[in-house]
Formats: structure tokens, C-alpha cells, sequence
């Protein structure tokens, strides 16, 4: 009997999240899937991992696990604690929001994915961007299209994707485009407050006030309606530069 391709399914968002538990259902009818994420909401944890408190997991349902700590956490316990074996995929998401140009550096969806491709496991970092949050629907039926690919042709290793879906009906999603990272712009990222013995608080995380218009972007691409695809690497050497201080004297 052909063996069933193991899925791993996690996010940042927390395992009662509506766009994990609508991926992970999209996702059963192409293998066995397990979902291992975090117990609370822990979005933008970046790729942070927790060395100073333990961690726990709970089993809530056959093949259902949260962890009491961050997405990249979730991974690493899910690889080396609860699979009996290597999984053939890893999809992160569905994130309740997106992932373009500059968020990647500072998303738990996507750092879930990349602990993925540390590991040598083709990865997918799944996003909507979420105006009204009515249309999980079209990113996970996207999530299914693009993981069975993924399944069938493999990625190189050490390249994840990282995929944003626009919060449209799938009839009004143009199509998909391969992408680069574009760049966010965000203004007032700082706010300040006063609470009510005077002391200042502040906020971090300020309104999104747009993005670089870069052709072939990520953000071009959601902005135009179509689903943006983009490769990114785990390592993150600048290759050029290298080239360039090998010549320095120091």
C-alpha cells in the first residue's frame, strides 16, 4: 500500500485559530495531517525560541497538539518529540493577515516555515490578508493546489515559499505571481500613552501606511489581486558583499 505523506500544519495565531483548523482540513485529503502550534497568540515572535521557562504539550484531539510556547518551538518539538517520523511537508498558517515585503523578518508564520527549511523540509508559509476575514476558503483551497505541488516536485533545499493570499472570493483572485520581497511601509510605529497614575506606556506596532511600488513585488502583487508566491532562504548570506570584503584589508 503507497505510503500517505505526512503533513505537519502550525502557526503562529494558536491552535484555535479559524484559518489553522480550515488548513488543516483542506490539507487532509493529501495526507496525514498533524497539527503541532502554540496555546495563545503569538504573532510576530519572529523566530524566537524559549530557553528559560519549560515547555508543555497537550494533546487536545488525535493528531491535534498545542505547545506552550513560540511557533519555532512548535517545530522543533513536533521534529524531535512527537512525529515517529520526518515529515514530507511543513505548512505554516493560515496567518490571520498578511506576510510581504519587511513582516517576514518579524512573522511567526513564516519563522515556522523557515525551521522547517533549517531542517531540510520543504515549507509554506501561508497568509490572507484579511480586510474583512471572510475568505480563508480561497487561501486554503490555495494552500491545497500549491502543497501538492510542493509534494510532487520538491524545493531545493534550504528555500521555503512564503504565500499571501488577497481576502477575495476565489472568482476574484486574478491568478498567482512568483514574487521578490517587496518593502512595507509602516508610520507611527511607536505609540505613546499615559496611564492613570502618569507614568508613559508605550505600543509598538503603528498603523500600515503602505509599501515601496517595486515591480514584481509581493506587495504589488496582493495589491493587484493576484496570490503572491515567494521563494525565500534560509541562509541569508549576501553572496556579493562576500565577494567584495574577501578584499579588504582590516
Amino acid at each position: 500500500m503507497t505510503r500517505k505523506p505526512l503533513i505537519l500544519v502550525s502557526n503562529d495565531d494558536g491552535v484555535q485559530a479559524k484559518g489553522l483548523k480550515i488548513l488543516a482540513r483542506a490539507l487532509k485529503g493529501l495526507g496525514r495531517v498533524i497539527v503541532v502550534a502554540p496555546d495563545q497568540q503569538r504573532s510576530a515572535c519572529s523566530h524566537s525560541i524559549t530557553l528559560h521557562l519549560p515547555l508543555r504539550i497537550n494533546k487536545l484531539a488525535k493528531d491535534i497538539y498545542s505547545v506552550s510556547g513560540t511557533p519555532t518551538d512548535c517545530i522543533m518539538l513536533a521534529l524531535n518529540e512527537i512525529l515517529d517520523e520526518k515529515p514530507d511537508l511543513i505548512v505554516s498558517g493560515i496567518n490571520h493577515g498578511p506576510n510581504i515585503g519587511d513582516d517576514v523578518h518579524y512573522s511567526g508564520t513564516v519563522s515556522a516555515a523557515y525551521e522547517g527549511g533549517i531542517e531540510g523540509i520543504p515549507s509554506i508559509a501561508m497568509s490572507l490578508l484579511f480586510k474583512n476575514g471572510k475568505h480563508f476558503k480561497s487561501a486554503a483551497e490555495f494552500a491545497k493546489r500549491v502543497s501538492k505541488k510542493v509534494l510532487k516536485e520538491g524545493l531545493p533545499r534550504g528555500v521555503i515559499l512564503n504565500v499571501n493570499v488577497p481576502d477575495l472570493p476565489e472568482k476574484e483572485i486574478l491568478g498567482y505571481k512568483i514574487t521578490k520581497q517587496g518593502k512595507r511601509n509602516y508610520g507611527d510605529i511607536i505609540v505613546d500613552k499615559v496611564d492613570p497614575k502618569g507614568r508613559k506606556y508605550y505600543w509598538i506596532g503603528g498603523d500600515q501606511n503602505g509599501f515601496e511600488d517595486i515591480p514584481s513585488s509581493d506587495c504589488n502583487a496582493v495589491r493587484e489581486d493576484y496570490i503572491s508566491i515567494t521563494p525565500l532562504r534560509v541562509d541569508i548570506t549576501d553572496k556579493p558583499t562576500l565577494k567584495k570584503l574577501s578584499s579588504w584589508n582590516i
